[in-house]
């Protein structure tokens, strides 16, 4: 059975490659081998993004129904404007949610790609379907709890969802295309984005309810930033030193990291050592910047240190989130 999926695999490749031949391949145990790896890799990936994606909808639901609609309550971005417009007039929000939706769907595939913008699609129209059908009951009337909670919810559905490769929100999409067009920052876009639409929102349905939406707003994104980067962050630290060896193996051996060396030249001011020196780098956790800067002090305290944030790592000798994207 393993080696008939992984021949239907490795030949419909082939013969995507060599369409009009009629010459037939025969592939060897390794190639076949390769194919069902591959299978079950696709397989793996597209049932864990599945799952994400449909607990992201319902989280967002949730969010919704159980908590901001019924308070006129909004977020940023074009869930914000969905919020907004549904306050404002009796078109449903799971039609609204599709409908300003669909422009960044096909900016979505412009600029990131078709199987992106598939995700995305298939995305919405669930959660436009679970808003549509699938009853919440509304948990609290407390205006303080509807925004903390109902901006945990939503943030938690949007970043799940970008977890599994897709957006319920087209924020991001706008942010990345326009930031691409004029060279500006995509958080400078976003921000500018949700300040017009909580001014609109002041106008239209009252100053406290803005407010308000500005904790959900600000909740929802932290709540992202926690979903997508996790409890631990990660820290880029460059080491050069004269005793790069001592610090390679204390980085290997005592934190159980892996560490990359590379040779460079070192200076100050007009003056250039023309000995080449070792340049360590390695990739920790913040939990775990004081003991390597501890371990570092003992071996060589002028040690010239250099640390920066990484947004995420793929393979090597770190420690993994649950949930990688």
């Amino acid at each position: 059975m393993n080696s008939l999926l992984a021949r239907i695999i490795i030949q419909t490749s082939f013969d995507r490659k060599t369409r009009g031949s009629k010459d037939k391949k025969e592939y060897s145990n390794l190639e076949l081998a390769k194919g069902y790896k591959k299978l079950l890799n696709t397989m793996k990936r597209t049932a864990k993004d599945f799952i994400l994606i449909v607990i992201a909808i319902f989280s967002a639901s949730f969010g919704f129904k159980g908590f901001l609609l019924t308070n006129r309550f909004i977020d940023g971005g074009v869930t914000g404007i969905s919020l907004l417009v549904s306050a404002l007039s009796p078109v449903p929000l799971y039609i609204l949610i599709i409908c300003i939706n669909v422009p960044f769907i096909l900016l979505g595939f412009k600029i990131m790609g078709k199987h992106f913008a598939i995700k995305t699609a298939l995305a919405i129209a669930g959660l436009a379907v679970c808003l549509a059908t699938v009853h919440f009951p509304d948990v609290t009337k407390d205006n303080l709890l509807v925004a903390v909670f109902g901006g945990f919810f939503l943030g938690a559905g949007i970043g799940l969802a970008v977890r599994g490769g897709a957006v319920i929100d087209g924020t991001e999409i706008l942010a990345i295309y326009l930031s691409r067009k004029f060279g500006t920052t995509i958080g400078d876009i976003i921000i500018f984005i949700n300040v017009v639409i909580f001014l609109v929102a002041a106008y239209l349905l009252g100053v406290e309810i803005a407010l308000y939406s500005m904790i959900t707003y600000f909740v929802a994104s932290k709540t992202l930033d926690f979903i997508i980067e996790g409890i631990e962050e990660y820290i880029g630290v460059t080491i050069v030193s004269t005793k790069s060896e001592e610090i390679r193996q204390m980085i290997i051996y005592k934190l159980g990291r892996g560490v990359t060396v590379y040779t460079g030249k070192r200076g100050y001011g007009k003056e250039l050592e023309t000995k080449d020196v070792e340049i360590i780098y390695t990739v920790i956790t913040r939990l775990e910047l004081n003991k390597l800067n501890s371990e570092i002090e003992k071996i060589e305290p002028t040690a010239f240190v250099v640390m920066n944030s990484v947004k995420d790592t793929k393979g090597g000798m770190i420690k993994k989130r649950p949930l990688n994207h």
